[in-house]
């Protein structure tokens, strides 16, 4: 039903808020979560992405601390446990803001005109922030391709107000994920990061994705433990060269020296300066 008064009508299509919102007008809902951010990101110059997927569960340092000294002076033994993990996670928080902001940096002394290689996540809290916020800090453009969901998903404070975008559809997101993207980081996380990594690194396997991309697991110690790759090729579920398609790196100086120097070779150096 329509969400107009009847002084209202006759109303543009439109504009029926209520007919938008119907099964019938899905298919002008899906194209619009396709042309709205083209056109914004035209609008802005934007090239292309770096984009920073990771847990929405990741405390920054200073809040992590502060959750402690609360657990501890509580003696809730349980509570202390998980803020000492929290802040031992928080390491990667730092990371993500720092290895962000390099990226920012070096990418703004790039061609002028275009905006290349800016820095893109879900725009949510956690290490999503973390990577905004470097960004940001860097005093550069920064995108978060926010989705509507019943718990945890909120946009941070550091995307730029321009780029802050909230899809409705998964896979309308995960679309402008991808065909911007020439570089992928992706921090410690749970499902969302897992399944936003596997979908890509299929992409790239079964080659539906053609361009070179370096794609970063970030933090090797957490991967190791969390995916047994290894496990996956002595089963013969992939092969020794898929392994190939990603690097596990451990620091800000290797994840930034790796990305810059495959962006160079990759981006850069071809003829018009793009993929």
């Amino acid at each position: 039903m329509s969400e107009l008064d009847d002084d209202d009508w006759p109303v543009k299509a439109y504009k029926n808020s209520g007919f938008l919102k119907r099964r019938e007008a899905r298919t002008l809902r899906i194209l619009s979560e396709y042309l709205e951010p083209e056109s914004r990101f035209e609008d802005f110059n934007v090239s292309d992405t770096i984009v920073f997927f990771g847990s929405a569960r990741v405390l920054a340092r200073k809040q992590a601390r502060a959750a402690l000294k609360e657990a501890r002076e509580s003696g809730a033994v349980e509570r202390i446990s998980d803020a000492e993990r929290d802040l031992a996670m928080s390491r990667y928080y730092e990371d993500a803001r720092e290895l962000a902001k390099r990226l920012t940096k070096w990418s703004k002394g790039l061609e002028k005109g275009r905006r290349r290689f800016v820095v893109c996540t879900g725009g949510g809290p956690g290490l999503m922030e973390a990577a905004n916020r470097g960004a940001s800090e860097a005093r550069g453009l920064n995108i978060g391709l926010n989705i509507s969901l019943p718990h945890e998903q909120s946009d941070n404070p550091y995307v730029s107000r321009e780029l802050n975008f909230e899809f409705n559809y998964f896979f309308m997101r995960k679309f402008w994920f991808t065909y911007l993207a020439k570089a992928l980081i992706a921090f410690p996380g749970g499902f969302g990061t897992m399944d936003e990594f596997f979908e890509l690194i299929t992409l790239i396997q079964t080659q539906k994705l053609n361009k070179k991309m370096p794609i970063v697991l970030y933090g090797a110690s957490f991967w190791n433990e969390v995916i047994n790759f290894d496990a996956l090729v002595r089963y013969g579920t992939i092969s020794v060269d898929d392994l190939n398609l990603f690097k596990r790196l451990e620091t800000v100086d290797e994840a930034f020296d790796y990305i810059t120097s495959e962006l160079n070779k990759a981006a850069l150096m071809r003829p018009g300066g793009s993929l």
